[in-house]
């Protein structure tokens, strides 16, 4: 069997595949910014908040953590609307990927936390800093600092996730990549260019918060 390729089409369908490829970085930013933001609120809420938050915030992480991220797309999208509550495409794409990425970091940066030497904990109330002025001051970067690879790794991981928001008719590069096949009848060419995409976006991601690492959090001195 002789397969002929054809990629004819990329220019023509160029304008969509661009289109598809903002809307997978919005999304991919939103979600990594307000996600991390919400996880960090969390981690602070079950190890260090009032007792009361820890029950709602654990039962919050253990639902996201524990059901499939389409269910919780499609949750929002489809089933809010039965209360009244109404997102566009977009807007139910962005939701759900913060509310996911935020409970699966919020146990990355809990973990952070919970390996936090007690001494620092002990410097913040001999500086009588208040204990929300201790995590942010003396507790969360050094957190953040230690568990920077495996929460960029879950970033990363929700990234390639968003393609499953091109059910919802979120026009990012998987929907552009359906679009495309089912006007040029090239599904092979299709998804290869999508799968190029993704990768390339993967890799770019990963350099780019190692990059932010590097940056961001001081290195320890050699002894």
């Amino acid at each position: 069997m002789h397969y002929i390729f054809d990629f004819g089409w990329v220019w023509e369908y160029g304008p969509i595949i661009f289109n598809g490829l903002l809307i997978t970085v919005e999304l991919t930013l939103v979600g990594a910014v307000v996600g991390v933001l919400l996880g960090v609120l969390c981690a602070w809420a079950r190890t260090l908040g009032p007792r009361m938050l820890r029950p709602p915030v654990a039962a919050y992480v253990e639902l996201i953590r524990n059901t499939p991220f389409m269910i919780q797309l499609f949750f929002i999208f489809f089933g809010l609307p039965s209360l009244g509550v109404r997102f566009s495409e977009l807007q139910a794409a962005n939701l759900a990927m913060i509310i996911n990425l935020g409970a699966y970091s919020c146990e990355i940066i809990r973990a952070g936390i919970e390996a936090t030497p007690k001494g620092q904990f002990e410097a913040g109330a001999a500086l009588a800093l208040k204990p929300l002025q201790t995590f942010r001051l003396v507790v969360l970067v050094p957190a953040l600092q230690r568990i920077w690879p495996a929460l960029s790794s879950q970033i990363v991981i929700v990234m390639l996730g968003s393609a499953v928001v091109s059910q919802i008719a979120a026009e990012d590069v998987t929907f552009a990549a359906n679009f495309i096949q089912s006007r040029t009848f090239r599904a092979f060419e299709a998804y290869m260019l999508s799968t190029a995409i993704y990768l390339a976006l993967a890799i770019i991601l990963r350099q780019l918060l190692a990059l932010v690492g590097r940056r961001i959090f001081p290195k320890v001195p050699a002894r």
